[in-house]
């Protein structure tokens, strides 16, 4: 069966109804049903009709994934969906024909049923040939690698996969020659450095250092037992000043649930701080999320994603020596608008 990498949308907007209801969801909000095309010279024409200011190369890139999607995508193939801002993905099996869901919210009305099968696998799971094709541009694509069907199982089964020179191995197939999307490629390769340097005290102590570039006077807890805070930090010249914060951080690969919410605002409340920040590098669970709106004026919740822009708008500021454990270069690149 055919492994496919499935965005979850732009900035992961569909990432969560996805998952909660059991869908792929592709987008293209500006299509029709497209359940009755026979063909894809029918499907242009509707793909014409729908962009008809786009160029003739991004008609026929729409054009692809669509079928892609409609048809080419069968029941039993995997779909492996990128987490926006966490180093992890959620993979799923395809369990049915694709479907026009106008009651579902804009964009999110082409669909193909899907049964997750993970919500939460860290990259750092699925080899890094793989890893480097979910980084490919585009909604979707199918992913071309050796044995990639039974290495993606391996990874959720928590065995190593077993496969000869799969790093850097290409194919012929169409989406491997795909340019790569350097954004995700940039940030992924740098949320998987973290993820293997920064382990454990050395984390907070990189959080730590993005505090302190921000303005920030702190106190990191030293390694080990640190009751419920890493950092305590607080503005002015002596750090006396509000907002002051306590800073929670969890290395773990695994989500974290509302206990760990909960330790925190009880850390506050015997600091006398205003205001938290929990960083988890493995998200949050569901249960976090939806209290998320209700904290808002309280704590602030940073995943991995969160880590890396803060450290990439603060760069300039960290300390010789972090940016010697850390060595990163501003690059430009020309960014194409694509669906």
């Amino acid at each position: 069966m055919a492994v496919w990498k499935l965005r979850g949308g732009r900035d992961g907007v569909f990432e969560s109804l996805a998952l909660e209801q059991g869908l792929s969801i592709i987008g293209f909000a500006e299509m029709p049903d497209l359940s009755k095309v026979r063909n894809q010279g029918e499907l242009r024409a509707l793909v014409e009709a729908a962009y008809a200011h786009r160029q003739k190369a991004a008609i026929s890139n729409f054009t692809g994934r669509l079928w892609s999607f409609r048809e080419r995508m069968q029941k039993g193939d995997l779909v492996v969906m990128p987490l926006a801002g966490r180093a992890a993905v959620a993979v799923g099996e395809v369990t049915g024909p694709y479907e026009f869901r106008p009651a579902l919210p804009e964009r999110a009305t082409h669909v193909r049923p899907t049964r997750w099968l993970t919500t939460e696998l860290p990259r750092t799971a699925l080899d890094p040939d793989i890893r480097q094709r979910l980084n490919s541009r585009g909604t979707i694509g199918e992913i071309h690698a050796p044995d990639v069907e039974a290495r993606v199982r391996a990874a959720l089964s928590g065995r190593a996969p077993k496969v000869a020179n799969a790093e850097g191995t290409d194919d012929a197939g169409p989406e491997s020659s795909e340019a790569l999307d350097l954004e995700s490629e940039a940030s992924n390769q740098i949320m998987d450095y973290l993820g293997r340097q920064f382990r454990g005290h050395d984390l907070a102590r990189l959080v730590n250092e993005v505090l302190l570039a921000e303005g920030y006077h702190t106190h990191l807890s030293p390694a080990g037992p640190d009751g419920g805070v890493d950092i305590i930090a607080g503005r002015g010249p002596m750090g006396f000043d509000p907002p002051r914060l306590c800073v929670q951080v969890k290395s773990s690969d695994q989500p974290i649930d509302v206990t760990v919410v909960r330790e925190l605002q009880g850390a506050m409340k015997g600091f006398g701080a205003e205001q938290g920040l929990l960083v988890s590098w493995g998200g949050f669970k569901s249960s976090v999320l939806s209290e998320s709106r209700r904290m808002f004026f309280d704590i602030r919740l940073w995943n991995a994603g969160d880590l890396v822009n803060a450290i990439l708008q603060n760069y300039e500021r960290l300390s010789a020596e972090l940016q010697a454990e850390l060595p990163l270069k501003r690059v430009w690149a020309l960014v194409l608008e694509e669906e």
